[in-house]
């Protein structure tokens, strides 16, 4: 009686989603999902090659300290990182009194309490602090911008998807909207405060293009500070926020990877060396064996033993 009751029952749910395929079948082709702008005029990341790509991938210094000039001087005003600290720049090649001195002069102050009157105050910062953030809380960030709020860059090539390639992209997709977008989408045309970047989720971004001419940086390196070249720099910059032991993360992995090799290779060897010459001896009859079934009746029926 159970399992007739059981039968019907699941008979009766495979009966509700044989209902459900069909009934949403018929409606999809009823009424198809129309297309949006988005899903038309949205484009992937470009393609972005950086010296930290791939299993054997190590950071470029040079480029890491290129990148980290355009944050200071282009994204800061805007934007945190308020998991880094001013003395992790030292993985990037600045010495001690370096670090001293950019955490010294950098244009934000760091939010303490007078030690006298137990007031809010700020101080210069010093190279145990993290960079302090351009707005003192949310409110503050999304009143000095639209409404928008400028998300932290800590661990920003992790979070989109397209990492670096994403960051290059947006900082390099800014354009005026083409007039095909607005003829077939009219809701999407860009409103008063938005940028049209066809890289970005839903195309109208409320941050202003931030590196807009050559030249906007100088670079202490000499090398040439084209609007790519700035973009592809402070990607990477943000490479090395996000995952600052990449390269002993690499070495870790490649150093398992041959240890896990040596011992394959020691323990085929060492399986060659003991059991090489053994023979397995294989039981040539089991309980199954008429002969075994046999023995196994007699000895019960002289036991007296039932079965």
């Amino acid at each position: 009686m159970v399992r007739v009751i059981a039968f019907f029952v699941g008979l009766g749910f495979a009966g509700v989603l044989l209902i459900s395929l069909i009934v949403g079948i018929s409606q999809t082709i009823a009424s198809p999902t129309e297309a949006s702008a988005e899903e038309e005029f949205h484009k992937h990341p470009k393609h972005l090659a950086l010296a930290s790509d791939g299993p054997f991938g190590k950071f470029d210094r040079q480029q890491l300290q290129r990148g980290f000039q355009v944050y200071k001087e282009v994204c800061a005003a805007c934007h945190g990182l308020s998991l880094v600290a001013f003395r992790d720049l030292e993985a990037l090649g600045y010495n001690e009194p370096e670090i001293k001195a950019i955490a010294n002069q950098w244009p934000l102050e760091v939010p303490s309490i007078n030690p006298d009157t137990g007031e809010v105050a700020s101080r210069k910062a010093i190279p145990s602090d993290r960079f302090p953030s351009p707005y003192a809380n949310e409110t503050a960030a999304r009143a000095a911008n639209n409404n928008a709020l400028p998300p932290d860059l800590s661990l920003i090539t992790k979070a989109r998807h397209g990492g670096a390639a994403y960051t290059y992209s947006l900082l390099t997709g800014y354009q005026r909207q083409p007039a095909e977008v607005v003829k077939k989408f009219p809701a999407a045309k860009t409103g008063p405060g938005l940028y049209y970047n066809p890289y970005f989720a839903n195309l109208n971004i409320a941050m202003p293009p931030p590196i807009t001419s050559e030249g906007q940086v100088s670079y202490a390196d000499g090398t040439r500070a084209t609007v790519p070249q700035m973009a592809k720099d402070v990607s990477a910059f943000l490479v090395w926020t996000a995952e600052p032991k990449l390269e002993n993360r690499h070495s870790a992995g490649l150093a398992v990877v041959i240890f896990l090799l040596v011992a394959t290779i020691l323990a085929y060897l060492a399986y060659q060396n003991i059991w090489r010459e053994a023979k397995r001896v294989v039981r040539p009859t089991g309980v199954l064996d008429p002969v075994n079934q046999a023995k196994t009746r007699r000895a019960k029926a002289k036991a007296g033993t039932a079965g």
